[in-house]
C-alpha cells in the first residue's frame, strides 16, 4: 500500500460505455465534446475512447448485447454555449430529446440520449449560471 498510512484511493481514469457500434459512438461524443477520438480508432475496432484533457475519459466497449433498461450511471455534459443552445446543437450529431428539466428560474437540464439510447444531461452552460447570478 502507497500513501499515507491508513488510506487507500483510486482515480477514476475512464467511463466505460458499453455499445454496439465502439468507434460510431466515438465519433458522435466527440463531436458532443470537441474532443479527438484516439488517433488509433478505426471502424470495426471493438473498443476505443475519446481523448479528453480534463475528467474521466469516454472509453466505448463493443458488446454483443444490445441495451434494454436505463443506464444507471450516465454523462453530464456542461456546455462552453448555453444549455438550450447545446440542446439544440445536439440532435444535429445524432442525439434524441428524452425529458425537459428546465425550470422557470433558469435552473435544471434537459435529458438527451447518443445515438445507441443512453441518456446523458446537458446542464446549464456558464452563461446561464453567470445569468442566474446577476
Amino acid at each position: 500500500m502507497s500513501g499515507r498510512p491508513g488510506r487507500v484511493v483510486s482515480v477514476s481514469r475512464n467511463v466505460a460505455v458499453d455499445c454496439a457500434d465502439a468507434h460510431g459512438l466515438a465519433r458522435f461524443w466527440s463531436g458532443v465534446t470537441g474532443r479527438p477520438p484516439h488517433p488509433e480508432a478505426r471502424p470495426g475496432e471493438r473498443e476505443t475512447q475519446v481523448l479528453s484533457t480534463e475528467g474521466p475519459v469516454p472509453h466505448f466497449d463493443q458488446v454483443p448485447e444490445a441495451k434494454t433498461v436505463k443506464n444507471r450511471v450516465h454523462l453530464c455534459s456542461r456546455p462552453e454555449t448555453s444549455r438550450d443552445q447545446e440542446a439544440e446543437r445536439l440532435p444535429g450529431l445524432g442525439a434524441s430529446f428524452v425529458a425537459d428539466h428546465r425550470n422557470p428560474d433558469g435552473s435544471g437540464w434537459v435529458i438527451l440520449a447518443d445515438p445507441e439510447g443512453n441518456g446523458f444531461c446537458v446542464l446549464r452552460g456558464e452563461s446561464d449560471r453567470a445569468a442566474m447570478d446577476s
